[in-house]
């Protein structure tokens, strides 16, 4: 079973230090696996290890890309998803098939401000300039839900997440700007 790597950053490695010793020296004898990541979670600022797993796991906006892609791109699906889009690069019709729908949310992504905080207004409307079939809150859903974009609970802001798009859709997004 692999095991998910879980970050553990602190902006004073000294305090860091202090809490942890004041957590060690308050115990009468060594601490389990288990109590141990627990203190180093709580000399971090978190409750207990698994507030510092549930950090981990959240989407980050601020993210650095992945390393470029290596798989080889299908082109044929680049083709059969090209001819959704119109000669100025706008999606004009929904396609049928789901992965074909991932890969042209993939252009969209492509096409919308990178580090950049947006209000629903604000996503709704570049996205309705970027289709033409005229639903706007199904292209900004399923860009949160393949975790192209991050929302806040609140759905106050939106952010694009910088990730390394799949050869596939590197392809598409050239082929879709040229």
């Amino acid at each position: 079973m692999s095991r998910t790597v879980i970050p553990l950053q602190t902006q004073d490695v000294s305090n860091f230090a202090k809490a942890l010793r004041a957590q060690l020296l308050a115990r009468s004898s060594a601490p389990s696996h288990v109590e141990l990541l627990n203190m180093l979670a709580r000399s971090a600022g978190r409750r207990n290890f698994q507030d510092l797993r549930a950090q981990a796991d959240e989407p980050r906006p601020d993210a650095h890309p992945a390393q470029p892609p290596k798989e080889a791109a299908d082109l044929a699906v680049v083709e059969r998803v090209a001819r959704c889009f119109g000669p100025e690069g706008r999606l004009t019709r929904w396609p049928a098939k789901r992965g074909d729908q991932v890969l042209a949310l993939w252009v969209l992504w492509s096409k919308l401000p990178a580090r950049e905080a947006l209000n629903e207004k604000q996503i709704s409307d570049r996205l309705k300039t970027l289709h033409d079939f005229g639903d706007h809150a199904l292209l900004r859903r399923d860009l949160i839900g393949l975790g192209l974009f991050f929302r806040t609970d609140d759905c106050r802001v939106y952010r694009r997440i910088e990730q390394a798009p799949p050869a596939t859709a590197v392809v598409l997004i050239g082929r879709v700007q040229a």
